[in-house]
């Protein structure tokens, strides 16, 4: 926490209130009176400048402006080029501060979270710089933000380790963009040629990530610029030390015959003659039988740096789909949760509805009640006891029939499975009997009649013995016009009438076999009808009948039951209700009772 605004500074005064207000309109503000003071405060003495970069620290300014290169570039006023100013100057006053109170918390808590602020600056301008067409704005922006992340590297060594374990740095590592490959080869080269002590105080793993990194990007680009960058930063690596040059020399052997292939005749033929020079500089002359174990040794290495380029480029396309899954899993999930709130909101509506049909039966029974006390209140008290003696009766043949109807259905639902058995058994027999009459008439075409087979000459002369004899019997008599012409009519009679009879025949089967399957039908309709519980307004059609004069007595009956329904109740009040056992039936319902099928 800053201190109080009775003891800042009258000269800060106006740039701390500026940054308390926490409004993105005003980081131009502050970036405009950060640039007068330190312009201001860098023609003065160094002490001077010190003290100012102290102040801004202490008065919370410099968080501040950390904290605004993770906000949205939207919400700013040309925000990239803004944030990418804010961080040139957060690293001019991180660097150079002296010593004060709270160095250790600036150092070991305030400078690795402004690094990672950079970084994730760094991050986003690299993807919008390969997402937009407006890529060399962005490069421009994204090499000024590395700068700044150079210039503090350069000062505060310790923070080397957090960059290399950050995420964001390990994406831009990833990247297989060559301007992107240039700037992070070319700040490792400013760093290291500005302070060579920050390769001894480095460590061999963080150096080995380092050196791991150029040599991919020197042997998977053509590009001479990166090229020429990769060659100058190993030189400034191998010539800090002897441990760093038996380093890179025992963990990149053949990176000289390498560097002969790809980068001879590239722009760079001295820097690279200096780099095999120093690469070979400590390799004896070897005879044959060490040649043949150094080409051994080199195609293992070689294998090596192809699965590892593989293993990259596996772990990059991964990385691309990532997203991807992420997208899908999260619409399903939200498809997911939209069903559940549907059936949840399904439910609630059918459990209000059961609410208020429920309600409204209550209600209904209540005003039934209501107009029956004030019937009974109307009638004379004569007539009450026997007004009460005709409900009880139409309740009990109500509840009569509905246990009727009721044990129909229970012993139809038990003889449904045996008429479903005599309906697969008729279906069996119809279908072996055409199979049968097929095989019957495909044998009688692959086996005609050959005729009987061929007389001897007894058989012959038996024969015509018996037909002489036979006519020698029984002499032809000749039959006059007359009778001929009789006989023909009266065959022709026969014949006609034979086809009549026939057609008749027909006709009569005909129209039973219309009746059967009508019957069928109606079981159909009859065993596949719903329950009064699940039935529905449409499924009345189904039982609707297709005749005409059935259908008139039908509605002439209907509407004789409504009528009678609709008469008032003292109109049922005279002398042929004396009786109840002697009450006639009326022809509505020897109708509705006559036209009655059955059914749920």
């Amino acid at each position: 926490m800053g201190p109080s605004g009775d003891e800042i500074n009258p000269e800060y005064k106006e740039l701390v209130a500026v940054t308390r207000e926490e409004s993105e309109q005003k980081i131009h503000d502050v970036l405009s009176k950060l640039k007068d003071l330190l312009g201001r405060k860098s023609l003065g003495d160094q002490r001077e400048l010190e003290a100012c970069k102290q102040s801004l620290y202490s008065y919370g300014v410099l968080q501040y402006c950390s904290s605004t290169l993770r906000l949205s570039p939207a919400r700013i006023e040309q925000g990239y080029a803004v944030q990418t100013q804010m961080a040139d100057i957060l690293s001019m006053c991180c660097v150079g501060l002296g010593t004060f109170r709270g160095m250790d918390v600036f150092t070991q808590e305030f400078l690795p979270s402004m690094v990672e602020n950079l970084l994730f600056l760094a991050d986003r301008l690299m993807n919008r710089a390969l997402r937009d067409k407006a890529q060399n704005e962005m490069i421009r922006l994204f090499r000024k933000v590395f700068d700044s992340i150079g210039w503090l590297l350069r000062a505060h060594r310790h923070l080397i380790h957090h960059v290399l374990r950050s995420k964001h740095f390990e994406s831009v590592q990833m990247c297989e963009d060559d301007d992107v490959a240039f700037v992070t080869i070319k700040m490792w080269n400013d760093i290291f040629r500005a302070n060579s002590a920050v390769l001894a105080d480095m460590g061999n793993r963080a150096l080995t990530g380092i050196a791991d990194d150029i040599v991919y990007k020197m042997s998977s680009s053509s590009n001479p610029v990166i090229g020429r960058a990769a060659v100058k930063t190993l030189i400034l690596i191998m010539d800090n030390s002897n441990s760093t040059h038996q380093l890179i020399y025992k963990r990149y052997r053949g990176l000289d015959d390498l560097a002969l292939k790809d980068w001879r005749g590239k722009g760079f033929d001295a820097a690279l003659d200096q780099f095999i020079d120093r690469l070979r500089s400590d390799v004896p002359w070897r005879d044959t039988e060490h040649d043949v174990k150094e080409s051994s040794e080199e195609q293992v290495r070689a294998a090596c740096v192809i699965q590892a380029t593989w293993r990259a480029h596996q772990t990059r396309k991964r990385l691309k789909k990532l997203p991807r899954a992420v997208s899908t899993l999260q619409r399903s999930f939200r498809e997911k949760r939209r069903r559940q709130q549907e059936h949840a909101e399904r439910q609630h509506a059918e459990e209000e509805l059961r609410h208020q049909v429920c309600l409204r039966r209550q209600r209904a029974m209540r005003q039934f009640r209501q107009r029956q006390l004030h019937l009974m209140e109307i009638l004379p008290a004569a007539h009450v006891e026997r007004y009460m003696g005709e409900l009880e009766k139409k309740a009990a043949v109500l509840i009569q029939r509905v246990w009727r109807g009721h044990s129909e259905r229970r012993n139809f639902q038990q003889r449904k499975y045996i008429l479903k058995q005599h309906k697969a058994a008729v279906t069996l027999q119809r279908a072996i009997l055409r199979f049968l009459k097929r095989r019957k008439a495909q044998r009688v075409i692959l086996t005609p009649f050959k005729g009987p087979k061929g007389l001897t000459d007894s058989r012959r002369t038996e024969l015509r013995r018996q037909i002489e004899e036979h006519i020698s019997l029984h002499p032809s008599s000749v039959m006059s016009a007359e009778g001929s012409m009789e006989l023909h009519q009266r065959a022709q009679s026969l014949l006609h009438q034979h086809l009549v009879n026939r057609a008749s025949d027909r006709a009569q089967e005909q129209h039973r076999q219309a009746l059967l399957a009508q019957i069928n039908t109606d079981i159909e309709l009859l065993l596949n009808a719903p329950s009064l519980k699940d039935a529905r307004a449409e499924d009345v059609f189904l039982f609707l009948s297709r005749s005409v004069p059935v259908a008139t007595r039908a509605r002439q009956s209907h509407t004789a039951l409504i009528q009678s329904m609709r008469l008032p109740w003292w109109r049922m009040l005279g002398e042929e209700f004396s009786s109840p056992e002697d009450t006639p039936r009326k022809d509505y319902d020897m109708d509705i009772e006559s036209l009655y099928l059955g059914g749920s």
